[in-house]
């Protein structure tokens, strides 16, 4: 890899850091290319991407310094799953990672803020944004049903007893 392709490298992985909600470092060393094309296939499902990266060009791509905790990242054989929403890339690489032994994950980060494994695999357990929207328009949506059912009810109430004076009345 010359420098002009070193030098545009750095600027994609500076255009991935700076879109992600989240990244997923991880360690893919032995998958098969089925099992990274399964990876990268439920990804793009899920609305992100999987990438192999040289550890120097990522950590300049970072800008980050020497001892700096993504340092402890980006060693060994490394590939980074990325997403616009920050929860799917760690939903999707930790159920890989339980199906496949040979798929580790190491780490991640969102922004400045660096994460080891168990806090990508807290971050896959919350809800995705579409998630939480849907929970709160359900709570929203909720008192109004039932403002509706206690208006509806006197109504109700009155229609059955007219009908049942007009069949007292009838009989």
């Amino acid at each position: 890899m010359d420098r002009a392709q070193k030098a545009e490298s750095i600027e994609t992985l500076k255009g991935v850091f700076a879109d992600a909600g989240s990244v997923v470092v991880t360690h893919n060393l032995g998958l098969t290319v089925a099992e990274m094309e399964d990876l990268r296939g439920r990804l793009r499902t899920a609305g992100g991407a999987f990438k192999v990266v040289k550890n120097r060009l990522a950590l300049k791509a970072l800008e980050a310094e020497e001892g700096s905790d993504y340092h402890g990242l980006f060693k060994g054989p490394v590939g980074i799953a990325y997403a616009e929403n920050p929860g799917t890339a760690a939903k999707v690489a930790t159920e890989f990672a339980k199906a496949n032994d040979r798929f580790k994950i190491v780490g991640g980060f969102m922004g400045e803020t660096v994460v080891d494994q168990k806090g990508v695999e807290a971050l896959s357990k919350l809800p995705t944004l579409d998630e939480v929207r849907s929970q709160l328009i359900g709570l929203l949506n909720a008192p109004a049903t039932k403002v509706a059912g206690v208006l509806q009810a006197p109504a109700g109430q009155l229609a059955r007893v007219f009908n049942a004076y007009a069949t007292k009345e009838a009989a």
